[in-house]
């Protein structure tokens, strides 16, 4: 298969092919190596590459999903599986190896995903920005040197790249939808247990952690969210499910809903006048659709509040990185995590339970707050970012100007001023590249709808898709064009 056929297919499509035997799961393969080869070197999305699962792939090890064949890369982060590195983008956890596999993984071979590599992320996804001293930075691939977003940075800017057609992503403050805004791509956050995080973990982040997928088509979200929201052994919760599934909903009109929209600051950041202009834009089309359309968003005061509740993000990290020194044999240091991490480490080392319970309770009194926004609106319309992608360097872990006093101004509030609400929420929320920027860079624009309620958004999103639709953008940094 050529790179330039390679590249005009989703991932569906690819699974097609190899459904009708038009192409083998190696061959298929081997092209996303060609690929990895061609584009990688400028983005540095791609981390590792299992050669046994290029060359020597055994294609009887593949699962008989709808996805069977398809190359898949998967984030350095969590969903691993059993006796493949895992490093965190750490120093600290350099060489360390999975002892135990993930639902999530075990589901991903199920489809028929061929998991060929790991993909670049910040130090313990604490960051908007995939940039780290392990492996360095990831760049979107419509701009080299300019930031692919976080945490799953790597994941999207794979997919935006063509090296593969769908990727595993996290998302704990908005880490499916950043990268996916600055790198072009679509990026679902699912509901809360939406996808189980087992065995070893009941939920990430205290319940504010989901996990799913970077992709490029929408069919390829509501296919794979069908693969993933299947309740696990033990899973502490069972949320409600449509009768139909998500692919079959996604071809079904939502219906009238009635949708809000906002641009206004969230935790003190104007939003670019062109991404403004996206998002009116975009809820004229949903006017025109037949929807009722009124601008209004929820109040909040992300600041102060992400300020209050970061303890529930970091309470238990000491302990955390504690296990994986064990693992790896490294020590904990300044050697061995970066400047911002040994912070927040420290930070975690004095924290009590008190500090942790006090998070807990804002994080409780912030979701009651904008969840009363789904009592009047079906839709929350917005930016997926106040601005478009910026040069490597404001986002990342090693600066020496950043402490616990100012990393939630200085770190997260412009990647994640618009995502972080609906992890807070636990309500689904996706980012659709939309727009374009005059700079040459992607817009994304952001929907959120209530809880468990990815059915509707999703199809509200494929209409979007139809009416603006974004296949046919191509990136510089792209396979075809190498």
């Amino acid at each position: 298969m050529k790179l330039n056929e390679y590249v005009s297919y989703d991932a569906l499509g690819l699974a097609e092919l190899v459904a009708t035997k038009q192409v083998t799961p190696r061959e298929l393969a081997t092209t996303a190596r060609q690929a990895i080869d061609a584009v990688n070197p400028d983005i540095n999305a791609i981390i590792e590459v299992y050669d046994d699962r290029i060359e020597d792939l055994d294609e009887s090890t593949l699962g008989d999903g709808p996805f069977k064949g398809v190359p898949f890369v998967i984030k350095d982060v969590h969903g691993h599986g059993v006796g493949r590195k895992i490093e965190f983008g750490s120093r600290l956890c350099q060489g360390m190896v999975v002892e135990e596999s993930t639902y999530q993984c075990d589901l991903f071979n199920a489809c028929g995903l061929n998991i060929l590599g790991r993909t670049n992320a910040p130090e313990y996804s604490m960051a908007g920005a995939t940039e780290n001293v392990l492996y360095g930075a990831t760049s979107t691939p419509w701009k080299k040197g300019y930031c692919a977003g976080g945490s799953s940075g790597g994941s999207a800017a794979a997919v935006a790249a063509g090296i593969v057609p769908i990727a595993h992503g996290t998302d704990i403050a908005g880490s499916i939808r950043m990268p996916g805004s600055w790198c072009g791509g679509v990026g679902l956050k699912p509901s809360r247990g939406r996808v189980s995080f087992g065995p070893g973990l009941d939920e990430n982040g205290f319940g504010l952690a989901v996990a799913l997928v970077q992709t490029k088509s929408l069919r390829d979200t509501a296919t794979m969210l069908d693969c993933l929201a299947i309740p696990q052994t033990g899973d502490p919760f069972i949320i409600p499910k449509p009768d139909q599934t998500y692919a079959q909903l996604l071809e079904r009109p939502p219906g009238k809903l009635k949708i809000g929209w906002s641009v206004a600051p969230l935790m003190g950041i104007e939003t670019d006048p062109e991404i403004k202009h996206a998002v009116e834009d975009t809820a004229k089309i949903l006017e025109q659709m037949g929807h009722e359309v009124c601008e209004d968003g929820p109040s909040y005061d992300g600041l102060a509040s992400v300020r209050k509740f970061s303890d529930v993000w970091f309470f238990g990290f000491d302990r955390r990185l504690r296990g994986f020194s064990q693992r790896s044999g490294h020590k904990i240091s300044q050697d061995t995590l970066e400047p911002v991490v040994w912070h927040i480490y420290q930070h975690a080392c004095a924290m009590t339970g008190d500090d942790f319970l006090a998070g807990v309770a804002e994080v409780n009194r912030a979701r009651r707050q904008l969840c009363a926004f789904y009592n009047d609106y079906d839709i929350w319309l917005g930016p997926t970012t106040p601005r478009v992608a910026e040069p490597h360097g404001k986002y990342h872990l090693g600066r020496t100007d950043v402490d616990m006093s100012n990393y939630v101004e200085e770190i997260l509030a412009v990647p994640a001023q618009f995502t972080v609400p609906h992890n807070i929420m636990a309500t689904p929320a996706i980012t659709l590249p939309l727009a374009m920027h005059s700079s040459g860079l992607p817009i994304g624009i952001q929907l959120g709808a209530g809880f468990a309620n990815e059915h509707i958004l999703l199809s509200l999103a494929a209409a979007l898709e139809q009416a603006l639709p974004w296949k046919d953008r191509i990136p510089p940094l792209h396979v075809s064009n190498v």
